[in-house]
């Protein structure tokens, strides 16, 4: 519940600061802002950010964040890590209220990798499908 709330607040910090940027550039940044979790280690916050049924077993909650757990050691033992990531694009649906995020993950070693985040909105929350 801690996490939600601190996912909710940072997103909604997000919307505030770009009250006349397009749906399709809040779903970004709301994409950028759960990757930027993965640079903080903040794993549980992360998968806080992700769309889910209303409620979840505790067990299936735990093996999502141990999988982002090892997300992020696969990515320091691959690239040295993440160290930045930027928002590159976006294309939004409004009939659908969904959005790919197309982000630039920079890493330590110097690689960089595009990806594509689909998020959708819920509630007036965007999360990450």
């Amino acid at each position: 519940m801690k996490a939600l709330m601190l996912v909710f607040c940072s997103v909604w910090f997000v919307f505030v600061g770009c009250k006349n940027a397009d749906n399709g550039e809040l779903a970004a940044n709301a994409a950028k802002t759960y990757y930027e979790y993965l640079l903080q280690g903040k794993c549980d916050d992360f998968v806080a950010g992700m769309h889910q049924p209303d409620s979840i077993p505790e067990s299936y909650r735990t093996q999502l964040v141990d999988n982002t757990r090892m997300f992020v050691a696969q990515m320091k033992k691959e690239h040295g890590g993440l160290k930045e990531v930027s928002v590159n694009g976006n294309s939004y649906n409004e009939k659908t209220q969904t959005c790919d995020a197309f982000l630039m993950l920079s890493f330590n070693n110097g690689d960089t990798e595009q990806i594509v985040v689909p998020m959708i909105l819920r509630d007036g929350l965007w999360l990450m499908r």
